[in-house]
């Protein structure tokens, strides 16, 4: 089995070996084919992935490229960890929309169009590479984002699914309070990517018993802490929001908070910098334990269950995914892009019935749709006006001021990444 990864130059490479390192049980991979356009980063990543296969007795071999269509060919399945712009990129989409009083963060209001502009284009064009050539290959879309990409993927006629972290990493908290193992953990995870509640938690799988009141009752005070939400909301909710619901039901207070301090991108910059030092020292064969403040926990262990699934080599019956509504939802568009439970095989994902939801959480969801779906018309043709469009669209914008001053730092920042603009 030959495996490609498109921004393998990134510094979550490292803990995307270790998971294929550890459980190549489930996804026995042969080759793995790190594509990155920075040489430099594959020099360091590259042969730290070799020691970490090796350390743990992998036999597989690693291999780097900066030529897409080299890295990409024959491969039975793609994932895509692209940031385009890099941690400057996003430093700009953390900062300047903070200039209108609106939240500035790399995938929700103005700074997450900013990223979903500059990205679109790119995928589409690394996926046109990858069905040239080999159409039966699978791409795994971990680019943020992720649900907008991924109705572009889609929509071009791709086969790809989305997949983020959040919901694993609610799993693994959880089992740990229930004191289970996370396969006994089912969520009735349900929205859109980061825009998601956890309406349910079952033990055993869809039809097992749902604890989450006893969650809630046990450990609501360190969820609604790791959540940084008053522990009322979250009785008042009856259900665990995702984190990033925090800039919707907090937003002003965030906004004050991201004015007081450095931006997260700066942080991370100089922890990627501090990374990038430890991948070029010879004799470290694991990932470091800084890795762990980067972010994406779990990544591995849930991009390795899907890539399992989808080549069909293993994988969990029941997997928290980004893929096309098909009346999942009934209030929302077949062809958006949600992210659910889903049963995952060879031939794709299909999202499992999802119980009626809550008004209080479906006119978000609907909200937020209608700018996703703005905002990839802003991505795929370009122009001031669709941009305009989308900002104005947007739950936290909706003001023509906002979204006309928002629209015109975001092309400034942007230009050397858009074209058109």
């Amino acid at each position: 089995m030959k495996l490609a990864v498109v921004g393998g130059g990134s510094t979550y490479t490292p803990e995307l070996v270790d998971g294929f390192a550890r459980l190549r049980e489930t996804l026995p991979v042969e080759e793995l084919v790190l594509v990155d356009p920075d040489a430099g980063r594959l020099d360091l990543i590259g042969p730290l992935a070799r020691r970490i296969l090796a350390k743990q007795g992998h036999p597989g071999k690693v291999t780097t490229t900066s030529d897409v269509d080299a890295g990409v060919a024959d491969a039975d399945a793609v994932l895509l960890q692209l940031r385009v712009g890099g941690q400057a990129a996003r430093n700009q989409d953390e900062t300047w929309p903070l200039e209108c009083g609106c939240i500035g963060q790399e995938t929700t209001g103005a700074g997450g169009l900013a990223k979903a502009l500059r990205t679109v284009p790119v995928v589409l064009d690394i996926a046109e590479r990858v069905r040239r050539a080999n159409p039966d290959a699978w791409i795994i879309d971990f680019t943020n984002p992720v649900g907008i990409v991924t109705r572009a993927l889609l929509e071009a006629g791709h086969k790809a699914v989305g997949l983020c972290n959040v919901a694993i990493g609610f799993q693994r908290r959880f089992a740990e309070n229930l004191g289970v193992d996370p396969s006994e953990v089912f969520l009735d995870h349900v929205g859109l990517n980061h825009l998601t509640w956890e309406t349910g938690v079952r033990l055993g799988g869809p039809h097992g018993a749902d604890v989450l009141p006893k969650l809630l009752a046990e450990h609501g005070d360190a969820i609604a802490e790791s959540l940084r939400l008053p522990r009322p909301v979250l009785d008042r909710l009856g259900v665990v929001p995702s984190y990033y619901l925090r800039y919707f039901y907090a937003h002003d207070e965030v906004v004050r908070e991201l004015g007081s301090k450095p931006s997260r991108a700066a942080e991370v910059a100089e922890m990627e910098r501090k990374l990038l030092q430890m991948y070029g020292d010879p004799s470290l064969d694991e990932k470091p334990e800084l890795l762990a403040k980067r972010g994406g926990a779990f990544y591995s262990e849930a991009a390795v269950d899907l890539t399992a699934s989808l080549v069909g080599s293993g994988g969990s019956p029941y997997q928290v995914v980004n893929t096309l509504n098909r009346g999942t939802l009934p209030f929302l568009p077949d062809e958006a892009v949600i992210e659910v439970q889903a049963t995952v095989g060879h031939e794709g994902a299909s999202p499992l019935p999802v119980a009626g939801l809550d008004p209080l959480f479906s006119g978000l969801v609907s909200h937020v749709t209608a700018y996703e779906e703005l905002a990839l018309d802003a991505a795929l043709r370009g122009g001031r006006d669709r941009v305009f469009r989308a900002l104005l669209a947007h739950p936290l914008i909706g003001q023509y001021e906002l979204a006309d001053g928002l629209t015109d730092r975001l092309l400034t920042h942007n230009r050397e990444h858009l074209p058109w603009a």
